[in-house]
């Protein structure tokens, strides 16, 4: 099964969309399914990642099979591209390090949004899904990708320009994922 942690429904629209998923909700959270996907929406944050995810861990049986992913939009320095797909190894969260296998790149996750270039890669919600998961020895397979939606102009992201940017993504995110 892969399980999917977005912040923002127009994030999961391009999942629900390619893969047919049906609403429904789990807890406070809006979940959309079929038979090898179960996505949620948490919401903005470190926190409400951290409950969205923890409530996929607590609702459904793991196998060493199962893939975690958390996917969704991020501001990023000009040396990315709009649209690029950043694989993410570790994350910054109040000035500590969590780092994890894969990629070498590291994302900080901050409290708001950010409008100036202090920060390389940034997102409000890894940390929550990475804590969730850390701390479920069961999970074997862990993914944190982000498609960069501006360079710090958080206020030219559309809930539309959104969808299309995960979507233009979606083949090259499972192959990463190996699904």
């Amino acid at each position: 099964m892969l399980y999917i942690i977005t912040a923002l429904k127009s994030e999961a629209q391009a999942f629900v969309d390619k893969y047919k998923l049906q609403k429904s909700s789990l807890k406070e959270f809006t979940l959309f399914q079929n038979d090898k996907i179960s996505l949620i929406v948490s919401g903005i944050g470190v926190d409400a990642s951290r409950e969205a995810t923890q409530a996929l861990i607590n609702s459904f049986d793991i196998s060493d099979d199962d893939i975690y992913l958390n996917i969704g939009i991020c501001g990023a320095a000009t040396q990315y591209k709009i649209g690029e797909l950043l694989s993410i190894g570790s994350i910054i969260y109040q000035e500590i390090n969590y780092s994890f296998k894969g990629s070498p790149l590291s994302i900080t996750c901050v409290n708001r949004a950010i409008d100036s270039d202090e920060y390389e890669i940034v997102d409000m919600e890894s940390f929550g899904f990475y804590d969730a998961v850390i701390h479920s020895p069961a999970i074997k397979n862990m993914f944190i990708l982000k498609v960069v939606s501006d360079h710090f102009q958080p206020q030219s992201v559309t809930k539309e320009k959104t969808k299309m940017l995960i979507f233009n993504q979606i083949d090259a995110i499972n192959k990463l994922i190996k699904f």
